[in-house]
């Protein structure tokens, strides 16, 4: 016969004290030092298992956190959805994740059903509105972002990757290299493809290189529109020496277009981008890339939610850096290029 399970009454019974005890114990309330550890040997000996429902129902709240990123397939957002999971699981919260794929509308449903939820907290990689995550925030205990902040909320708190310095360190790397003809294999308007459009012209003030506006091209995120926009770089400007890769959907492009049209790289045309994904090392040549820990975003962010709410909005955002990873997709301007 199977074993019935134990109840809250049976550990009552076992501890020698009342119901209300045993639940203040669980739930984390004021109770003696003796008191308590009476009432868990009781229950690791009946092996008692609170009603995670129970609770929720009683404290108006599901647990765990909720978790939004773009698309769980892509490599970088992998290592963050990884990186919280790790995070949560080592301080004993679940998680729930969903993708909302760039689209706001389905974004806005997602943070809708977890705030219905009752969820503890939400980490986002926010494509939205920032009118929804107002009133999220309002009715959430805490919201973070990570890798990609909303203008219009910034006491919203949020861990991101040094994209600026990351491309300015590409951009001085291949004007190093004796480049003038850098172009930019940007993203849609917006952050954090702003925040690398204006490190890149930035950059380029710096050095004194004088920027031509052919050479900023933007895509939206897909890599049919990023082969598009390398593609149309490629094919209109010959005298392009170098290109820099705002992603790593855009540098794939890059990489695929160049061998169509036959241009050798780094001989003919220098490639480099950000987000140092697994694939960039398999490259012939390797692709230099600024290397962004997904990982650390998400554990981070998660540290944020769960452990050091007393932190989070002091300071602005929570900025980890970047890392410039040079192989061999990047060489010398030559007088023979193209």
């Amino acid at each position: 016969m199977e074993r019935r399970a134990a109840t809250i009454k049976d550990v009552a019974g076992a501890a020698g004290v009342g119901i209300a005890t045993v639940s203040r114990v669980f739930s984390g309330g004021s109770v003696s030092a003796a008191t308590r550890e009476r009432v868990l040997a009781a229950a690791r000996e009946l092996d008692y298992r609170p009603s995670a429902l129970g609770r929720g129902l009683k404290l108006r709240r599901s647990g765990g956190i909720g978790l939004i990123v773009p698309d769980v397939t892509d490599p970088f957002r992998a290592e963050l959805v990884a990186g919280v999971l790790a995070c949560a699981r080592s301080l004993g919260e679940h998680v729930i994740v969903d993708a909302a794929h760039g689209d706001p509308a389905r974004e806005a449903e997602i943070v809708e059903r977890l705030v219905e939820q009752r969820v503890d907290g939400v980490i986002a990689v926010p494509a939205g509105d920032a009118a929804d995550w107002r009133a999220a925030a309002r009715v959430c205990s805490s919201v973070v972002f990570a890798d990609r902040v909303l203008p219009g909320l910034p006491d919203v708190p949020a861990v991101l990757a040094d994209d600026a310095g990351g491309v300015r360190a590409l951009t001085e790397y291949l004007a190093g290299l004796g480049h003038r003809r850098i172009a930019f294999l940007g993203g849609a308007p917006g952050a954090p493809a702003g925040v690398r459009e204006r490190a890149f012209r930035g950059a380029l003030a710096q050095l004194g290189i004088p920027l031509e506006e052919d050479l900023v091209v933007a895509a939206r995120p897909s890599r049919d529109a990023a082969y598009a926009a390398a593609a149309g770089l490629l094919q209109r400007r010959s005298d392009v020496t170098a290109v820099l890769a705002a992603g790593h959907l855009l540098g794939e492009a890059a990489v695929l277009v160049a061998r169509e049209l036959d241009l050798r790289v780094p001989a003919d045309v220098s490639i480099a981008m950000m987000d140092d994904v697994a694939w960039a090392e398999l490259c012939d040549p390797p692709l230099t890339a600024v290397a962004r820990s997904g990982h650390d975003i998400g554990y981070r962010a998660c540290e944020l939610l769960l452990r050091e709410p007393a932190r989070r909005g002091r300071g602005g955002p929570v900025l980890l850096p970047t890392e410039l990873v040079v192989r061999g997709s990047c060489g010398p301007l030559r007088p023979s290029r193209r």
